[in-house]
């Protein structure tokens, strides 16, 4: 076995020369920051004095002790199961629409733009929309229409703050995942529409169905996994838009909750044990949006 795996290498060498730099990198910055992270997770360290073991203690204080976090884990999760569905669905269903479309260039670019935006850059123009005076264009809106007497401080009110990142989130979610549908729409060859109206199909929606999800399963399992990332990722807007730490909290994330630890705090074990957590979450709801989407021969 060993022979034939090093004539194998010796045979296809050329495609593993220009495989190594992407092995390399993701080695370089991937594979061994998670492993410092696992390492440093298990001790307490300050970043000025050497790491010290303390095995599981930080990983006790977090779920036992650490009532922020478990606000910045119920915050976190209420936001991905949210967004993450909303946006991935509206991403799709986008990218749906335009490609049957003329124009599908320009409606790709109107939907696409929001994404590449800085998230600070959109919160700053949300702020003004929901800014707390009566200035403020909702604000506004609603004194002159009656319905209020009083300006609503949105981003300063735990009950809205956290409605006001999902909606902002949402409206950005557009991005990555929707170019990748459109294209992964594109390929899907005119051919199988045609053999599909002969053997019954009769709309846009059976079309939908029967033929273009099962066809466009490799972009649909690129999308869930982008938007599990994005949305157990979110940070800036939420920050942007509530401050850090936020009124009672209410918008406090787990990524908010680790930067406070490693940036602020210096305590350098307990937000590794933070970014563990996290990874383990992203990771497992990955294979199982791997399991259900992956296309099997």
């Amino acid at each position: 076995m060993g022979v034939n795996a090093i004539s194998f290498i010796r045979k296809h060498w050329v495609g593993y020369l220009f495989l190594l730099p992407f092995v390399l990198l993701f080695v370089v910055f991937v594979v061994i920051p998670v492993i410092v992270a696992l390492f440093t997770s298990f001790t307490n360290y300050n970043m000025l004095q050497a790491p010290e073991f303390v095995g599981l203690t930080n990983y006790k204080l977090l779920f036992l002790d650490d009532k922020i976090f478990l606000t910045a884990l119920r915050n976190t999760l209420t936001f991905s199961f949210i967004t993450g569905p909303i946006g991935y669905i509206m991403s799709f269903l986008a990218a749906w629409t335009i490609n049957q479309l003329k124009m599908r260039n320009a409606f790709a670019l109107a939907f696409y733009a929001p994404s590449i935006t800085s998230g600070i850059a959109m919160s700053v123009v949300w702020l003004y929309i929901f800014s707390g005076d009566r200035y403020g264009l909702i604000n506004n809106i609603l004194i002159n229409l009656g319905f209020i007497s009083d300006p609503i401080l949105w981003n300063m009110d735990p009950n809205y703050i956290m409605k006001i990142i999902i909606l902002i989130s949402v409206w950005m979610s557009t991005g990555t995942g929707f170019l990748v549908f459109l294209a992964g729409l594109q390929n899907v060859s005119r051919e199988y529409y045609e053999a599909g109206s002969i053997d019954g199909i009769q709309n846009k929606f059976q079309e939908l169905y029967y033929l273009t999800l099962p066809m466009v399963k490799p972009q649909l399992l690129f999308g869930a996994i982008n938007s599990i990332v994005n949305s157990f990722g979110v940070f800036d807007i939420a920050v942007s838009v509530a401050g850090m730490p936020s009124p009672n909290y209410a918008g406090h994330t787990i990524v908010a909750h680790l930067y406070d630890y490693a940036f602020i705090r210096f305590q350098m074990g307990y937000a590794s044990a933070i970014a563990i957590v996290l990874f383990l979450m992203t990771f497992l709801l990955g294979r199982i949006v791997m399991r259900i989407l992956a296309t099997r021969e």
